[in-house]
């Protein structure tokens, strides 16, 4: 009964990919790994890369969902520490960046960006709560290249905004 239930799992039939043409497929019989999957899209041009700061995790994940359905490769971290360290390790080509974060606040981080010579030219959006103008003239000081608060703008703003800055409107 179980060589019945091995061989019923081989006829069944394997999802294609929707971001692959059929010829990249592996045969079903040696399927590709995660890394091979991924890999593909930057050997033919890449995905943009978006590095997401937010400490709302959930809020977080709304965007995550709305960019990589854009198709945006996406990193998430949740506080200042981690966006100064995979601002480095992941080279993204735009950073949406909180203002209010545990450890290091978003102000601080758009400052020590803009001074560290390997992410001092990544774009980089502040999407926060802080409405106040001298919040927005503070980021402005320190290099932003666009300020949203969160309040007045719905993810598809934030989207079209990601594409500006990253010339692709």
């Amino acid at each position: 009964m179980q060589d019945e239930n091995q061989n019923a799992d081989v006829n069944q039939p394997q999802p294609i990919p929707m971001d692959q043409p059929e010829t990249q497929l592996a045969p079903a019989s040696e399927p590709q790994s995660q890394s091979d999957t991924q890999s593909q899209p930057e050997a033919s041009g890449g995905k943009k890369k978006i590095l997401l700061v937010e400490d709302d995790v959930a809020l977080a994940a709304v965007y995550r969902s709305r960019l990589e359905l854009e198709d945006f490769e996406i990193r998430e971290v949740n506080n200042g520490e981690q966006a100064l360290q995979a601002a480095k390790e992941f080279q993204p080509d735009l950073i949406l960046l909180d203002a209010m974060m545990p450890k290091i606040s978003g102000f601080d981080v758009l400052d020590i960006l803009r001074h560290t010579p390997e992410t001092a030219n990544i774009r980089v959006i502040m999407l926060t709560a802080l409405s106040q103008p001298k919040d927005k003239e503070r980021a402005e000081s320190l290099g932003v290249d666009d300020y949203l608060v969160k309040s007045q703008v719905v993810i598809g703003d934030v989207v079209d905004r990601v594409r500006h800055h990253l010339g692709m409107t």
